[in-house]
């Protein structure tokens, strides 16, 4: 089994640049800069990203399944048959959220190799397939739309909870659910707008 490429080291220092010409230097650079845009913002990272927070989603949903159960009230065996399906929850939980911080680390990696590769050097059209709108689109659109829904469910739904009807632990567990969903959203903002800054310093005077 393959393991997933490892992403390329930053450019040399200046004293160590041995790239016969510009050609050459702006040939590695578009193939670098090409290359973590697509593992940041590529389809594949879309997919990945939104499966992890489904995990993280049915680890939650696993244990308020089992904070409702407990709180409704069961008997010995039931609250035996609890414990199972509440370590799967947890397992689910902890696994894809450790997946989507390992995953956020690697972004802010790539984010700073892919500012100081772009630093070594200005190609404005070759750079304009770097920019990438539509698919910063696709990640701003999709997490705006998780985090506006993980805010409803967070905050409208328990307060407008009914005593005597609703639980408390079904209120926990839609605020649990919300809110996880939420920072997703955020999570997945943040990476939009980080690459449209990017790409805005990439077009400016800045770059040499």
């Amino acid at each position: 089994m393959s393991r997933r490429r490892p992403l390329p080291p930053p450019p040399p220092p200046a004293h160590l640049r041995s790239w016969p010409d510009r050609a050459a230097l702006l040939a590695d650079r578009a193939g670098v800069l090409a290359y973590l845009g697509r593992r940041s913002l590529g389809p594949a990272a879309l997919v990945v990203f939104w499966l992890l927070v489904l995990g993280v989603q049915f680890g939650w949903a696993l244990i308020g399944g089992v904070l409702v159960a407990l709180g409704d009230g069961t008997d010995p065996l039931g609250a035996v048959l609890t414990v199972p399906v509440l370590a799967v929850g947890l397992g689910a939980l902890v696994t894809a959220g450790v997946f989507l911080g390992l995953k956020v680390r690697e972004e802010r990696v790539m984010r700073v190799l892919m500012t100081r590769w772009a630093e070594l050097a200005r190609d404005p059209e070759g750079d304009a397939p770097l920019r990438m709108p539509g698919r910063s689109l696709s990640w701003l659109l999709t997490s705006f739309a998780a985090g506006a829904a993980g805010l409803w469910i967070a905050f409208v739904v328990p307060a407008t909870a009914v005593r005597g009807e609703d639980t408390y632990a079904e209120v926990a567990y839609a605020m649990g659910a919300g809110t996880l969903l939420w920072i997703a959203g955020l999570t997945g903002v943040a990476r939009a707008v980080g690459h449209y800054r990017w790409a805005l310093r990439l077009a400016g005077p800045a770059g040499r």
